[in-house]
């Protein structure tokens, strides 16, 4: 399955920050948010190709540079784990005002343990993932041991963290200090607990003290030989795939989407209603006997949660068609086993085309093909192609349509 990408920018506690929403072709079963590992950022191999095998299993992902890394605004210095954790649940809200709400929770290494905190302010939150995560922020300080002198005295020190230097104050270390991991047990979330028994950076006694303190439901995956950073691609795809396997039975298709739309209402006979949904271009659409849902693409700020107005249109087009075609074949017994319309709708300018309005710069042109399944010949083909252009909403587009808008009061 492919995936889309789209470059997003949201305010997070404090400054705007960078992230990538990746999307499957069709509408995804749940939105995850990903929090990358400590010093990181969204693009590092692992956080890359979790997304993408996420996407693969129809999730959508939202992954993002914490404040002072990567693309994001914001000093790194002034940064601290309790800022990832408000930066974490910003993001959250970006989703749920832009798209929908993070149903499940992934964090690597440190981004495991600020998952974990920020679980609790995401209430669309059904199950979190933890990968290679720390039970305590705390245990990071060891990354700083041979520095910690130099940051009381002077109030900060550059420190070398994968062969890249940092800025860490005091406050960082006072942040981290303060943390405790009480929130674990009063997670009230499906709880995935996943760990290499070789991790050299994070021994995998964090994991089993992340394990021993959450309640059920909880799960616990060994990741066998993968490192810390799971720079192997198939680590990184095998931990994907277990968390999505995983999610699916703690998130249902119906989530947080299926809340939001309307309940059936009476609607007469003939006539359509409707509904804007997320006060943005999601809208309800029912009829007297159907309900279903249309939509903006995500290109133009829609969530692409239904087809859009044109698409309504063209398939309107294209099932009077089929019909009317289908009608015609039965009652004249012409052997068409089926029919296909494929509909697609632009704008031409008048220089290109014959007979255009002169008064406007551009027409609509709808195309409309059709395929014929059957042992047809060219007399039964021609005889279906003039009943092709005789359905009613064909004639329709063709009349004069005088649309009449009133205030209902």
């Amino acid at each position: 399955m492919k995936n889309r990408k789209h470059k997003v920018n949201f305010l997070g506690h404090s400054h705007e920050l960078a992230g990538l929403l990746e999307l499957p072709e069709i509408t995804p079963k749940a939105y995850v948010l990903f929090a990358h590992c400590f010093t990181c950022g969204k693009d590092i191999a692992a956080a890359s190709r979790i997304a993408k095998a996420l996407v693969s299993h129809n999730f959508a992902v939202l992954r993002f540079d914490f404040t002072g890394i990567g693309n994001s605004d914001g000093d790194f210095a002034n940064s601290n784990f309790s800022s990832n954790v408000a930066d974490l649940v910003a993001a959250a809200d970006f989703m749920r005002d832009k798209y929908q709400a993070p149903s499940v929770l992934v964090g690597h290494s440190l981004g495991g343990a600020a998952v974990l905190k920020a679980a609790h302010s995401i209430d669309e939150c059904e199950a979190v993932a933890s990968i290679a995560a720390p039970a305590n922020a705390e245990h990071i300080s060891h990354l700083f041991n041979c520095s910690i002198d130099e940051i009381k005295q002077h109030g900060e020190a550059k420190v070398d963290l994968g062969g890249r230097k940092f800025t860490i104050q005091k406050q960082f270390i006072d942040d981290i200090s303060d943390q405790d991991n009480s929130h674990i047990s009063q997670l009230k979330r499906a709880l995935l607990v996943m760990h290499s028994p070789i991790d050299s950076i994070v021994n995998i006694q964090e994991a089993e003290k992340i394990y021993k303190q959450a309640k059920h439901p909880k799960s616990f995956v060994s990741l066998d030989s993968a490192n810390h950073l799971l720079t192997r691609k198939a680590d990184a795809d095998y931990a994907a795939g277990i968390i999505a396997a995983w999610a699916d039975k703690f998130i249902g298709v119906s989530n947080a989407l299926e809340n939001k739309i309307p309940t059936r209402k009476n609607i007469a006979t003939g006539h359509v209603e409707v509904t804007e949904i997320d006060k943005n271009f999601w809208c309800d659409i029912q009829s007297d006997s159907h309900q279903w849902q249309a939509d903006e693409p995500l290109k133009v700020g829609g969530s692409n949660l239904g087809p859009d107005p044109y698409e309504h249109l063209l398939a309107g087009l294209g099932a009077c068609t089929v019909m009317t075609l289908r009608m015609y074949a039965n009652l004249k017994k012409i052997p068409m086993k089926n029919v296909i319309v494929n509909l697609s709708h632009n704008r031409e300018h008048i220089k290109d085309c014959n007979g255009c309005d002169k008064s406007n710069n551009t027409i609509d042109v709808i195309d409309k093909k059709i395929s014929f399944i059957g042992d047809l010949s060219d007399k039964d083909i021609k005889r279906l192609l003039v009943i092709a252009d005789k359905c009613p909403v064909h004639r329709t587009l063709h009349n004069t349509i005088k649309v009449r808008t009133h205030v209902n009061i």
